[in-house]
């Protein structure tokens, strides 16, 4: 229970934090990561220091490879905060649920790994409901009457959260050299080394209103991802993982409270599928996991 509530309470800090990130109108996205990047750095390097671990988050045997982390997360942090300004926040939160169906896919092409017809199909269903949630956005296929910043959202968003998945396949890779506080912590250094360089693309001085919102989501941002690193250490992934999709409601909540954004029944409809999408890849995962352990338990003995 403590693991699910920590889980439950980092995701809320994320959705506080997009929800700042949507308010602080007018920002360039590259601007957005670096405040998110950059201020993010202050609570996680005290929550290492308070632990002793300091000197393990910056120990590092793969630099470069902290920077291609960098650049795929910096590139998805990018696109995502651009969909959360031009979408309503339910909605461009739902679009990026389909990040665990991408790294099926990847996963497939780039690390051969066997994918069965199980997960295949819950990645076709799923990239339906992101279908369905996208569609009256797609003004060029739909006829709708939706304008073009908010079709370039919703790509942005979906554009997001396959680069994310790429990200996710280099995290993969670090986890065998890197400690998971060395990740966290040069994700956030090299995030906003890479930021600065798209200053010459015209960041804007942010109103005192904008700095205090930008430098608060950066916060919400290390503290989040602290929250979430300690729910791992009691309870298994497989159990707190599904918790992620706690965000639609709380983004509903926010959206209608803070923005006036009411869900649309596309956004519903496919939301519930994109979750329950999700959650079945998600177990799935889980179960060949256990069946691989059992394989090689077996073998050993």
């Amino acid at each position: 229970m403590r693991g699910v509530g920590l889980k439950v309470a980092s995701v809320t800090c994320f959705v506080i934090m997009a929800s700042m990130i949507k308010a602080a109108e007018g920002i360039p996205p590259g601007e957005l990561v670096f405040f998110r990047s950059f201020f993010a750095i202050f609570p996680v390097a005290f929550y290492l220091a308070w632990r002793g671990q300091l000197r393990e988050g910056l120990t590092t045997r793969n630099p470069w490879g902290h920077v291609i982390r960098g650049l795929c997360g910096v590139t998805a942090m990018g696109l995502s905060f651009y969909g959360f300004t031009q979408l309503p926040l339910p909605e461009a939160i739902s679009i990026g649920y389909a990040l665990p169906l991408f790294i099926v896919v990847l996963s497939a092409f780039l690390l051969k790994e066997q994918v069965r017809l199980y997960r295949w199909s819950a990645v076709v269903i799923g990239l339906g409901g992101v279908l369905i949630i996208m569609w009256p956005r797609l003004t060029l296929f739909s006829g709708g009457g939706a304008g073009g910043g908010e079709m370039a959202g919703a790509l942005a968003a979906l554009a997001a959260a396959i680069v994310a998945a790429f990200a996710q396949m280099q995290v993969r890779r670090l986890v065998g050299t890197e400690t998971t506080t060395s990740i966290v912590v040069y994700f956030s250094i090299t995030g906003s080394v890479i930021a600065l360089f798209t200053i010459p693309f015209g960041w804007v001085m942010p109103t005192p209103g904008q700095a205090a919102m930008l430098i608060a989501a950066g916060f919400l941002g290390g503290v989040g991802q602290i929250l979430l690193t300690s729910s791992y250490r009691h309870a298994d992934m497989s159990i707190i993982a599904p918790f992620e999709y706690t965000s639609m409601l709380i983004s509903i909540a926010i959206g209608f409270a803070v923005f006036g954004d009411l869900p649309t029944i596309q956004m519903l409809i496919g939301g519930l599928i994109v979750v329950a999408s999700g959650i079945f890849v998600i177990l799935r995962e889980h179960r060949l996991g256990l069946d691989r352990k059992s394989a090689r338990e077996s073998t050993s003995a």
